[in-house]
């Protein structure tokens, strides 16, 4: 996987050839035919690789010791930091993922579900634990998670609070997320 990710990330999807995959790993073209059907199966299964990635920090956020309007922000940050991070470090697949976000979709299925059950999960406690008034959790997760995967091309693009810094942003961002939540700010 991560020799296939070094060369999408340099060559990109359309300028790497299973047999480029095969040379650099030190694996026969059968060894990869084997267990991938084309090279856009190999491109899938990288994609769905750094989303695991994505994934495990998410859920690192999500068992932290926090209040939950504070695991809330920094959710949303390590989400939208971990993207950019992922869409960055691999180069040409920047290209690929602006150029055909409905692949990328197609792949990220499982990780957006995974991530809106962690913001439901999240949500709820904050609801049991009296810090949220939200009348329908379920609703709320998922209008948070299409909301931050709807600021992530601005994100990445630096379009997004240009030339702010997290720290200056986030009082920002909580503004916001602790009005929608029916929270009001202590801090």
């Amino acid at each position: 996987m991560d020799v296939a990710r070094q060369l999408f990330a340099k060559n990109g999807l359309e300028n790497t050839t299973m047999n480029d995959i095969a040379r650099a790993s030190g694996k026969g073209r059968r060894t990869l035919y084997t267990y991938f059907k084309s090279k856009e199966d190999v491109y899938y299964a990288v994609i769905e690789s750094e989303l695991e990635r994505l994934s495990d920090k998410m859920d690192e956020v999500a068992t932290k010791k926090i209040p939950p309007q504070d695991k809330i922000i920094e959710l949303i940050y390590t989400h939208l930091n971990m993207i950019k991070e992922t869409v960055m470090r691999n180069g040409n697949l920047r290209a690929a993922f602006f150029r055909n976000i409905w692949m990328v979709e197609k792949v990220r299925k499982n990780f957006d579900e995974d991530e809106i059950e962690l913001f439901r999960k999240v949500y709820a406690d904050g609801k049991a634990d009296g810090e949220f008034d939200i009348d329908n959790v379920e609703l709320v997760a998922d209008i948070t998670h299409y909301c931050i995967k709807g600021l992530e091309v601005p994100f990445i693009c630096g379009r997004l609070g240009h030339g702010m810094t997290p720290e200056a942003s986030k009082p920002l961002v909580a503004k916001v997320v602790y009005g929608a939540l029916g929270k009001s700010i202590t801090k």
